[in-house]
């Protein structure tokens, strides 16, 4: 731990920086809220009071006390800012997704390294609860080979808001909203797939941006199912994973992100990350039915771990939790998506890194 906290610029203070990003800096030992870029200065003086209002982000860059800045402003001004920040020679974490576009993010790599510094993106659903879950049980080999995966981030939202989000243009619409997410848990899973077919549709009368998708990774073997709609009164599914070896069944959402909107903040109580619905485990047994398995594993999800990472990133070097080159490989996924949509057809995905 340093002598002295990292000081901590969050840029933006919107959903992503009021709910995720501030209380999880503001939390973690080692790094100190020092600054906030927004107008919405009395929320930020009852909220963070000693953190300090700021008017633009050039005041941010110009401040030698600052270490990391990070990026929680609309989809379409990530890149921008985060270039901003690391020729000012800033340490940076971006809120998903990266950029616009995989060459964008790309070009923020290079700046990265050219400059010798961190730069992160914010896949926090690495650690929550339901995926730490799955990962420990397909490393124990709990379900055999997997034949398939389908991960859901379904919603009940028939009224569209007016949101920047939810609004036709760079960056709007659930898959740069959601679609990073389920992208990135079947990456770190399972890795580059052979093809993507996707199906990026608008279906709430009134709007004007992408509201649902349905993509299929395919592998040799196994396929991969990443969905999400807008429409969906009983949404209550999130994963569901059959192989040779047995099933897992998932309902409801990681607590971490409601916890957080109710003001609740890693450290206050000894129940942080417990997930209230752990998933099924159902074993094939010896004469082929599937039995449940009451033995199977329910970890914690461990937001907070993200930033941890970052600090001991720049502090003692060493790679971030969530490096630049891994958040590249979900910028192409999220590319080919499009180009399949677009297309009407299945794309290859030939990567390269």
């Amino acid at each position: 731990m340093p002598s002295s906290p990292l000081n901590i610029a969050l840029v933006g203070y919107g959903l992503a920086g009021r709910v995720f990003h501030a209380p999880l800096v503001a939390t973690a030992p080692g790094l100190r809220l020092h600054s906030i870029v927004s107008s919405r200065t009395a929320e930020i003086a009852a909220d963070h009071p000693q953190a300090r209002p700021c008017a633009g982000v050039a005041e941010v860059l110009g401040d030698p006390a600052i270490d990391l800045v990070v990026v929680a402003t609309p989809n379409d001004s990530h890149a921008p800012i985060a270039r901003a920040a690391l020729q000012a020679g800033k340490h940076v974490v971006v809120d998903k997704p990266f950029a616009l576009h995989l060459d964008e993010a790309r070009g923020l790599v290079e700046e990265a390294r050219a400059h010798g510094l961190v730069l992160s993106v914010f896949h926090n659903r690495r650690w929550d609860a339901d995926f730490l879950t799955l990962r420990s049980l397909l490393d124990a080999g709990a379900l055999g080979e997997v034949a398939e995966l389908h991960s859901h981030f379904d919603r009940f939202r028939p009224l569209v808001p007016d949101r920047w989000r939810d609004r036709a243009g760079p960056g709007g619409g659930l898959w740069y909203d959601l679609g990073p997410h389920l992208a990135d848990q079947a990456l770190q899973l399972f890795g580059p797939p052979l093809a993507v077919t996707a199906d990026l549709g608008i279906q709430r009368h009134g709007a004007s941006a992408v509201d649902y998708f349905h993509v299929q990774l395919r592998y040799p073997r196994l396929r991969v199912l990443l969905h999400a709609g807008s429409l969906v009164p009983g949404h209550g599914l999130r994963f569901a994973v059959h192989g040779t070896g047995g099933s897992w069944i998932k309902h409801g959402l990681d607590p971490q992100e409601d916890a957080l909107r109710a003001g609740l903040r890693p450290g206050s109580g000894d129940g942080w990350g417990q997930d209230p619905r752990p998933g099924v485990l159902l074993r094939v047994g010896d004469d082929g039915p599937v039995a449940e398995d009451a033995s199977a594993p329910a970890l914690r999800g461990d937001w907070p771990a993200y930033y941890a990472g970052v600090r001991d990133a720049i502090v003692r070097g060493g790679l971030p939790p969530v490096t630049g080159d891994s958040a590249l490989l979900v910028m192409a996924l999220i590319d080919a998506a499009k180009r399949s949509d677009a297309e009407r057809r299945e794309v290859d995905f030939a990567w390269a890194g």
